[in-house]
């Protein structure tokens, strides 16, 4: 039988307690991961132990009382406390999300939270969104036509057409579904990944844009597109309830048509 052995560097190690005041009325333990690429040491797991009773009820209220009152070195994104601006995403006991309205009492026990899985980590609980970016970018996610636009007036459509847009333009780019994604996990220097391909489907099936063929040829590519499995992780994930997968498959099936 083959033995692995993980370098000294690689183990995630215990880290440091904070306890709640003794007169805490409803104590909570958090485990969170703390990493500081610039301290050179390991990453590690620290507890926070908070008081649910002078705590507002999201997980992103708990990092803001534990950033303000026991630990100001912890670093997490956060902005609209909304759902609607993604910065607050990642793994909630086991489960991408946002922080922002995922409710402290639907995590039972100790609640572990770590960045959003497979992605390079910049420090604590803030990853890399660069690549991820850059792939969105690689779709040109902005409506691209040939003809004029009409003196005056804007790209006008119908009800109908613009029906088909729902599902796809609410997405917030948290990356809650690319990352919880395994074909993303091996493949992510190629697969476009379920955000970024819900996206590119937005702009395919928008009735105002007039390149269709040239975002399908984009596509068109074993990688690119076809490693996507349908596992539905994205959509089991999404904090806006939207089906990637769903996406995919329109995708997909757009591609076998053009091909009859």
């Amino acid at each position: 039988m083959a033995e692995f052995f993980l370098p000294k560097n690689s183990t995630i190690k215990k880290g440091k307690a904070h306890n709640a005041p003794s007169a805490a009325a409803k104590p909570k333990k958090f485990k969170i991961y703390r990493y500081d690429p610039d301290s050179g040491a390991n990453p590690r797991y620290d507890t926070y132990e908070i008081d649910l009773a002078s705590c507002g009820p999201m997980v992103l209220d708990a990092l803001i009382k534990i950033k303000s009152e026991q630990d100001p070195t912890l670093t997490f994104r956060r902005s609209c406390r909304e759902g609607i601006c993604g910065s607050c995403s990642m793994n909630m006991n086991g489960k991408n999300g946002l922080a922002c309205t995922t409710a402290i009492e639907d995590l039972k026990g100790e609640v572990r939270i770590t960045p959003l899985p497979h992605m390079e980590v910049i420090k604590d609980l803030v990853p890399d969104f660069t690549h991820f970016y850059a792939q969105y970018n690689s779709i040109e996610p902005w409506l691209k036509t040939k003809t004029p636009t009409p003196s005056g007036a804007e790209r006008l459509q119908s009800p109908e057409d613009r029906s088909k847009l729902d599902g796809l333009y609410e997405c917030i780019l948290c990356a809650c579904c690319s990352s919880s994604c395994p074909s993303y996990w091996w493949n992510s220097d190629k697969f476009l990944g379920p955000a970024i391909l819900l996206q590119a489907y937005r702009f395919i099936v928008d009735s105002r844009d007039e390149l269709t063929g040239e975002r399908l040829d984009q596509l068109e590519d074993p990688f690119r597109l076809y490693r996507c499995h349908t596992i539905m992780n994205c959509a089991n994930v999404c904090p806006k309830g939207l089906n990637p997968a769903k996406a995919i498959a329109e995708t997909k099936k757009l591609l076998m048509e053009r091909a009859v």
